[in-house]
């Protein structure tokens, strides 16, 4: 199991290594001037020259990246071309609101899908089943930022129940920080919700159609006792996978389909001091420590995730070992 977890690690090394680098270059080819920008108007050459130096632009791109990699690996990320504020001080100070918001959607989606999707393959072709796949096209073919717009029109316009915008850290309010995130985590949840709602009752339909499930009915074993034992544990597998996928691409504010879809979205519409706020925020002011710190450590957290997803794949089934 150790060599397992050394050799997906050092896998996962490399790729950062090679997130760095694409991240670096593409940064390179956008248009504008950063130290124009964030100078504003008004400014003379000194001034431009002393920042430029600064922040190493007037070095050669493979001295700049060299240099940029070696500084991140002390965790210094640099320094925000808008505010002076060390990059890797912003990034920890969005993270608590990014994770409250895609840890409370994963929840939420998991409460919805589980259920949901294991009563639909063991009853399939019955109401539960259609109910379910009703409920799982309409999840992922209607937009999360309608659902949000929907949520805000119903539950802060209409009926004035919750908050329409803004955040609450859960420390110091846990009551007024649920208030908040109960639109925003809903509108996220309920298209994670669906799309594991499919992948759930995908799994589990395959698992109930193996020999060795065949075998245990005709034993005499129970049909519930028969799918706790049996069928969820492998078909878990595949599920896992998903739910680690979708709680990195969360707390990254990136969903698979879109760079811009998901919680950046989410995150601008109500207003949610987020780490996908922020990366939207540094496209904006062409703020790159920012936007390469934001990048870089997203990145960081979806190699940890799918690590972690790695390791439990090998918990649940011991053959992935010995691939």
């Amino acid at each position: 199991m150790g060599r397992f977890v050394l050799r997906r690690l050092l896998q996962s090394v490399v790729v950062l290594l090679g997130v760095t680098l694409v991240v670096f270059l593409l940064l390179q080819l956008v248009p504008g001037d950063p130290v124009r920008v964030a100078l504003g108007t008004r400014f003379d050459q000194q001034t431009y020259d002393a920042l430029r130096e600064r922040s190493g632009l007037d070095r050669p791109l493979v001295v700049q990246y060299l240099s940029y990699v070696g500084h991140a690996l002390t965790g210094d990320l640099g320094v925000s071309f808008r505010s002076g504020q060390p990059v890797t001080t912003i990034v920890l100070e969005r993270l608590p609101a990014t994770l409250s918001l895609a840890v409370t959607a994963v929840l939420l989606a998991l409460l919805v899908a589980f259920p949901l999707g294991v009563l639909s393959a063991v009853r399939s072709g019955s109401f539960v089943d259609h109910a379910a796949r009703v409920f799982s096209q309409f999840g992922v073919s209607v937009p999360d930022f309608w659902t949000g717009i929907m949520g805000i029109l119903l539950f802060a316009g209409v009926l004035g129940w919750l908050p329409p915008s803004g955040y609450v850290a859960l420390t110091d309010d846990p009551a007024g920080w649920a208030s908040h995130v109960a639109l925003p985590a809903t509108a996220v949840g309920l298209v994670t919700a669906s799309i594991l709602t499919r992948f759930i009752r995908s799994s589990v339909l395959e698992v109930l159609a193996e020999d060795y499930v065949r075998t245990a009915e005709a034993k005499g074993l129970r049909r519930r006792v028969v799918v706790v034992r049996h069928v969820l544990r492998n078909a878990l597998i595949p599920v896992v996978t998903v739910v680690g996928v979708q709680l990195a691409s969360l707390v990254g504010g990136v969903q698979l389909a879109s760079l811009v879809g998901g919680v950046i979205v989410i995150e601008v519409l109500f207003a949610w001091p987020g780490i996908g706020r922020l990366t939207y925020d540094a496209v904006q002011a062409r703020d790159y420590p920012v936007l390469q710190g934001a990048v870089l450590f997203v990145a960081t957290l979806f190699l940890l995730t799918n690590l972690l997803v790695d390791v439990l794949y090998a918990r649940l089934d011991p053959r992935i070992r010995l691939r």
